[in-house]
């Protein structure tokens, strides 16, 4: 160690620690180091409709858009730095080829050899994608290595973009109207079949509606009752004052059993239908029928509302990207930021060189 310790001296040190790789990085930066361009775009997404809006409002009558919510910002700034676009993107521009070219500095270049985990890490710090919480605006900022590249990026990504934020809106608003459908089909094959049962019970039964057959047989003995009733007063008011035997009471008694015979004649035609079965149990299982064909057909205007509506909000809910600044095309570069990385590693090789000196002391002094 004593013979290391007259080597480490403070310009020495300097050198080593502080000038060379200062002078290094300086030399790298300035002749090696290639300019990087930015391209800059503001975007966001809109929908037509408010979220959840009830009524009329001032925006709804003047067909102006109103912001979606933020979760369609992040599902865009997700895609834009997914694999999906890349692949897009690198098939549109090489950009595999683009980033790996060999005039580029070998730093900051992607290896020619990049596997598809290092593609797609070299291009996310490549783009830069911030969303505005505040305001719902999407900031990108794409690189490249001249300032058409940079813009031409910027471009293909908002192409990309706004092909995916219509095609997921367009897509969730079928699947909506598909499963609307569906459930109208549904209601309608319901009114169908309900439709069917009512028909085949009419005719395996021979009668057009057991209910109204029923009323009408039972309004008819109630009459027949009340005329009965008429013609057993009728009788005995003959028999206060004529014979039993007298031709006006016998022809009485033979009207009064006729209206007997006919009551009986419709008590068995209410118990015994026209095909044999009971009239009140055919009403009753034809008053069945009816009530689930009267369900079938509530479900069936309730499905149709339910079309109408999901055709409203599927509509109502379609997005799109609406470009608040265009992709513009850099005069500058902006990295790399040459003098603020060579003041950064000064500072940072200077604090070393102190912490170097410090310990070179310390040997120093516990040696002596």
């Amino acid at each position: 160690m004593k013979r290391v310790l007259p080597y480490l001296t403070a310009r020495k040190l300097r050198f080593a620690v502080v000038a060379a790789p200062w002078l290094l990085a300086a030399l790298y930066l300035f002749a090696l180091a290639a300019d990087r361009y930015v391209s800059e775009s503001i975007v966001t997404v809109r929908q037509n409709g408010a979220e959840g809006a009830v009524g009329f409002n001032l925006t709804s009558l003047l067909g102006v858009s109103v912001p979606a919510s933020l979760d369609d910002e992040k599902m865009l700034e997700a895609y834009i730095l997914s694999m999906d676009i890349l692949r897009k993107l690198d098939q549109k521009l090489g950009l595999r080829e683009a980033f790996s070219a060999p005039g580029v500095d070998f730093i900051f270049r992607l290896s020619s050899g990049a596997t598809q985990e290092q593609f797609l890490d070299y291009y996310r710090s490549r783009v830069e994608v911030v969303v505005e919480e505040d305001s719902g605006l999407l900031r990108i900022r794409t690189q490249g290595f001249s300032p058409e590249a940079a813009a031409a990026l910027n471009r293909d990504v908002l192409a990309f973009s706004e092909r995916f934020i219509n095609e997921s809106s367009h897509r969730l608003a079928r699947e909506q109207m598909a499963f609307a459908e569906s459930e109208r089909r549904n209601a309608r094959s319901g009114v169908n079949k309900a439709r069917d049962a009512v028909l085949s019970f009419q005719k395996s039964h021979d009668i057009l509606d057991p209910l109204a057959q029923a009323e009408a047989s039972s309004g008819l003995t109630a009459q027949l009752q009340a005329v009965l009733a008429k013609q057993e007063a009728e009788l005995k008011g003959l028999l206060g004052y004529l014979d039993e035997e007298s031709y006006q009471v016998e022809a009485l008694r033979a009207q009064i059993a006729g209206m007997r015979a006919q009551l009986e004649s419709e008590g068995r035609r209410a118990v015994k239908g026209p095909a044999g079965a009971s009239l009140n149990v055919l009403a009753g299982e034809y008053q069945e029928l009816l009530a689930e064909l009267e369900f079938a057909t509530e479900t069936y205007k309730l499905a149709l509302t339910g079309v109408e509506t999901a055709r409203i909000e599927s509509t109502r809910k379609l997005k799109s990207l609406v470009l608040v600044q265009s992709p513009m095309r850099p005069e500058s570069a902006e990295y790399p930021r040459r003098f603020y990385l060579l003041f950064a590693l000064f500072m940072g090789l200077a604090l070393l060189y102190g912490i170097a000196r410090l310990i070179v002391a310390t040997i120093e002094d516990h040696l002596e």
